[in-house]
């Protein structure tokens, strides 16, 4: 089926807008899609087609999930060559922890501010405007000189953490429930990934520049190409993706088919929502701890193997590199139980049991692996580990989009805060806590755990919950 790809509105005779009529409250973008649509679910797509770039649904995610990997490379773009940077600029230990804590502390308040913005302006502007100006401090990267300057330049980076939301927001607003989960959880997994491909990525770049500076020069110089990367992406998103399925929030403002969004109210409804809580909390004990590894695994190495940096980031990769296919597989789960159960108001408890087990399996794997005491064995666990980890994280966001429907971007940014917090937390765990990482990641374990409880509380209107039968009826998701 051909999509009839208008880049704007059709305008009157005398070039302006159209006013608002009854016929135009109808109107959107494109008449006919590339993917089978549900009109009754604001024309989400019901199937993915991933080898195709069609506008508006797959266009957008594919921009989604690339958008925030070069986010999340450039995010963590320090960690591989942290051992060398900490070296040459005669770092301790509680500077680069300190470093760590900066460049996810930013993030937690661009997260909750930039999920209503989502939903006031639309997740493609948002997200093509974190990407383009987060890229400015990563191109300044090379300058650091001290711990301080260290500090200061990964608080600024920590901003690209946010395009998580507008990440996770967008393939809501595209894809319906019956695949949602699927579809956020191979967005952000893929996303993810950057983390695990940064390692690979900054050491290549790193030793590339090696060839004609010394160690110092290079590092400084690696900086500029995750910069020119993230930039380029966010201002090609901007120019050749859709907010969702019927056009651009503007578009479909001037036109009368949606209402202007406030953001402030959108702030509100996501903010005092009770199951956005829950899962702020469970949210931190996955991603947060994804983060927390991704900032701390190839010093781990290195220190704990005599390792060399190359290998330690090699190694320190794979962690990442299980968003591959690990965090679509919870997705994949997360869906695949909600129709096990019935779907409807019945299924929400499957995709409940999903992100409890995923949480658990997490937990007792993260135990095993601080017990370990080579480095194959390290190795074979911290794959089964991040594979929990990454699990998680996509039966997480199998349940967001249903939790409000009308303030999707909010509860996104409130979630998505929670994995930042988290990370906060446990990267003051590696502060002031036990003086062994092994010990402070033992105790982690049983925090995970733990929060596969909080499923229990999870009650969303219309749904059935882990042990409670739904009351009320379940928000639409005709939404735009």
């Amino acid at each position: 089926m051909a999509v009839a790809e208008m880049s704007t509105p059709e305008k009157a005779a005398d070039g302006e807008l159209p006013t608002t009529n009854k016929h135009e409250c109808s109107w959107k973008k494109y008449e006919t899609y590339y993917c089978e649509v549900d009109p009754q679910q604001g024309d989400r797509a019901t199937e993915i087609k991933l080898l195709s770039l069609k506008r508006p649904h797959m266009r957008g995610f594919h921009f989604a999930w690339f958008g925030f990997f070069m986010a999340f490379a450039s995010w963590f773009a320090f960690a591989p060559l942290m051992p060398q940077i900490k070296k040459d600029l005669g770092l301790t230990t509680d500077d680069v922890y300190n470093a760590n804590i900066a460049s996810v502390a930013s993030t937690v308040l661009m997260r909750f501010a930039v999920g209503p913005l989502c939903d006031r302006f639309g997740t493609r502007t948002m997200f093509s405007m974190l990407l383009s100006f987060g890229a400015i401090p990563v191109f300044f990267g090379g300058l650091v000189n001290n711990a301080t300057g260290l500090v200061t330049i990964r608080f600024f980076i920590g901003v690209l953490g946010a395009c998580f939301v507008p990440c996770q927001a967008w393939c809501s607003q595209l894809f319906a429930k019956e695949i949602v989960g699927t579809a956020n959880a191979m967005a952000g997994g893929w996303g993810n990934l950057g983390g695990g491909a940064v390692q690979l990525l900054m050491v290549g770049v790193w030793n590339m520049f090696r060839t004609g500076f010394d160690d110092e020069q290079a590092w400084r110089l690696s900086f500029i190409v995750p910069a020119v990367l993230t930039c380029g992406t966010g201002i090609g998103m901007y120019f050749f993706s859709d907010d969702s399925p019927k056009g651009n929030f503007k578009e479909l403002t001037q036109r009368g088919t949606m209402e202007r969004r406030s953001s402030k109210k959108s702030f509100q409804q996501g903010f005092f929502q009770y199951n956005a809580w829950i899962l702020f909390i469970q949210y931190a004990a996955c991603f947060g701890v994804e983060v927390t590894m991704n900032n701390i695994l190839a010093v781990y190495l290195e220190t704990k193997y005599e390792l060399s940096v190359s290998e330690a980031g090699l190694i320190a990769s794979l962690f990442g590199l299980m968003n591959l296919f690990a965090r679509a597989m919870g997705g994949a789960l997360s869906d695949k139980l909600f129709r096990l159960f019935g779907a409807g108001t019945t299924g929400m408890r499957g995709r409940i049991y999903a992100q409890s087990l995923s949480l658990v399996w997490e937990g007792i794997m993260l135990l095993i692996f601080t017990q370990m005491d080579s480095l194959g064995a390290t190795i074979g666990v911290l794959l089964l580990f991040s594979l929990g980890v990454q699990m998680a994280e996509g039966c997480t966001f199998g349940i967001v989009p249903y939790v409000k429907p009308a303030a999707t971007g909010s509860v996104s940014g409130v979630v998505g805060a929670g994995g930042n917090v988290g990370a906060v937390c446990w990267g003051l765990m590696f502060r002031f806590g036990p003086s062994e990482a092994d010990d402070v990641l033992f105790i982690l374990g049983f925090i995970v755990i733990a929060s596969a409880a909080m499923g229990l509380f999870v009650l969303i209107q219309g749904h059935d919950g882990c042990i409670t039968k739904a009351k009320g009826e379940p928000e639409s998701l005709d939404v735009i």
